[in-house]
């Protein structure tokens, strides 16, 4: 079957056109065989290679407010105040419980999104 480890960009690339050119192939059939480990080794290379790591709380608000079209001026005024909303945009200040609660309850962004993971001792 002459199937490799895919390693390389370059390689993710050349197996990509392999699997295009076997799509549609039979099951059970040679050609179905080796589009389904050809599949498997680039679903791992993909994983391994742009992992997915999860959104900081700040990237959560910077893309909600993007998404929604609201401005630091718009945090601000929710906020009740504008030294407050420019600190946590600008990473000087985390977002407190009350923020988080507010920013759920007003602007509909999950809660959980806003509250990141814990720090591991």
């Amino acid at each position: 079957m002459d199937i490799r480890p895919i390693r390389t960009d370059e390689d993710h690339k050349a197996a990509l056109l392999e699997i295009d050119r076997l799509w549609g192939a039979s099951v059970g059939s040679p050609e179905g065989d080796r589009l389904d480990v050809l599949a498997a080794l680039v679903e791992h290379y993909e994983e391994t290679r742009w992992a997915a790591r999860p959104a900081s709380p700040l990237g959560v608000l910077r893309f909600m407010m993007e998404q929604n079209d609201r401005s630091q001026s718009d945090l601000a005024h929710l906020l009740h105040s504008r030294s407050r909303a420019s600190e946590i945009l600008n990473g000087k200040r985390e977002l407190t419980l009350d923020n988080i609660r507010l920013l759920a309850r007003e602007w509909h962004i999950p809660a959980g999104a806003l509250v990141g993971e814990l720090e591991t001792a």
